[in-house]
């Protein structure tokens, strides 16, 4: 097989940042550059323009064409671009256009075989039209959970060009790839959101390149199968990465840490009870698992639920933290013993255990719903309710946020940019009617 080919996407906004990011992938070993979706609908075949003029490796339009693939393969092409993406999904007639154009004006065309019901079937239709066929998971569905290599294995079985893979690849992943039999791998953001861009891209250069061994492909996980992930995921992204992926959600109202610089990462058991009554809050602990968070509701909040003896009792358990939507007293001792509690009121009296409540309910806290077996992460910032089947996707969305910040921050920093600089804020504030 021949040496691996390593595209990098520039799926960025911005232009400049796009053009210097390709110089930074290419010092790292990238082999071709990639003009994503979103610059060119932000830059239109300006962007082509730009990377053909900059770099004279070969330039890949991701057109993600579907309809005139005549028209738009011609305008890719005379503008720089050398390879063109265009949708498996296409008619066969779009697909005939696309190559007649990308033979009248010298490119290639890539068939991405992203949103095909039948994939495998789709590559043996179109390969008189296509040089390259994409083996593509959107990062919709890979927020999901879907994967692309469970797709790559039955396709590079039947096809007879070259396949390319994208969709989440790391190093890792694109070395399995290759063992596999791709041919090209696809690497955006663990690339161009890094802030080490080099770096990054040596990383998967040299991972690729010592791929040998063809292995088993994995297995689909179920969602219960993705709780050690979902974890490890939130314990790395603060609530302010998982709002931003929830399209800036808001956090538990009026609820506060009592130590400062903890966090919480778990999933909850609900207590909901009357003001003061604190039996089922002391009786969630019992059925509380390691790594848990007990979430309390009450009526009020004018007597306390919860005090030091129930905090020691949930670290016997290994009881995550506590989230108090009322009071907490005892605040002294807790904040001695180091142990996250975040609660709206602190008062000095106790209510008394009357039993009254239920554990293990949906529970309302200031218009904020909390189910048992959701996910809490709370921080400094707040404390973020996340649903339990939506957990993967907005674990695996608040990571990308957290890339994304980390690689605007090496900008701010190494080379003295403000904010509005990095991102073009003065180009894309929403304009006045």
């Amino acid at each position: 097989m021949a040496k691996p080919i390593l595209q990098v996407a520039l799926d960025l906004l911005e232009l400049k940042r796009a053009v210097e990011i390709g110089k930074e992938a290419l010092e790292g070993g990238a082999d071709w550059l990639e003009a994503g979706t979103p610059l060119i609908k932000s830059e239109g075949m300006n962007a082509v323009r730009e990377l053909r003029k900059n770099f004279s490796c070969p330039i890949v339009a991701d057109m993600k064409t579907v309809d005139v693939g005549r028209i738009e393969v011609e305008m890719a092409a005379k503008s720089g671009a050398d390879i063109v993406a265009i949708l498996a999904v296409s008619s066969n007639t779009t697909l005939r256009e696309a190559k007649m154009a990308a033979s009248k004006y010298g490119c290639k065309l890539m068939a991405d075989l992203i949103e095909c019901a039948d994939p495998v079937k789709r590559v043996k239709e179109i390969e008189e039209f296509v040089d390259y066929v994409c083996v593509h998971v959107g990062i919709d569905q890979q927020m999901a959970g879907m994967d692309a290599m469970q797709i790559l294995e039955k396709v590079v079985d039947v096809a007879n060009v070259p396949v390319a893979v994208a969709g989440g690849l790391d190093a890792d992943k694109a070395a399995y790839c290759v063992s596999m039999g791709a041919n090209i791998v696809i690497v955006g953001s663990n690339i161009v959101k890094s802030r080490d861009v080099t770096k990054a891209a040596r990383i998967v250069r040299e991972a690729i390149d010592n791929a040998k061994i063809r292995t088993k492909i994995r297995k689909m996980k179920s969602p219960e199968k993705y709780l050690d992930e979902i974890r490890e995921i939130f314990e790395k992204v603060s609530t302010p990465n998982i709002s931003d992926a929830m399209h800036r959600a808001k956090a538990l109202p009026d609820v506060y840490p009592l130590v400062r610089g903890k966090k919480i990462v778990g999933r909850a058991i609900t207590v909901n009870t009357m003001d003061g009554d604190w039996a089922k809050s002391v009786e969630a602990i019992d059925l509380a698992g390691k790594g848990d968070v007990i979430v309390i509701k009450c009526s009020g909040d004018s007597y306390a639920v919860w005090g030091e003896l129930a905090t020691r009792s949930c670290m016997n358990k290994g009881v995550a933290g506590v989230i108090i939507y009322g009071a907490v007293r005892d605040v002294d001792d807790i904040r001695n013993i180091g142990y996250p509690v975040f609660a709206k009121k602190e008062v000095p009296n106790a209510g008394e255990p009357k039993g009254f409540g239920e554990i293990g309910v949906s529970i309302d806290c200031g218009g904020i719903i909390v189910r048992p077996g959701d996910w809490i992460v709370a921080d400094d910032n707040g404390v973020m309710v996340i649903p339990s089947e939506r957990a993967y996707e907005v674990a695996k969305r608040a990571l990308e946020v957290r890339k994304h910040e980390e690689r605007i921050r090496g900008e701010i920093e190494e080379k003295g940019r403000t904010l509005a600089e990095v991102v073009e804020l003065y180009k894309w504030e929403k304009l006045k009617r």
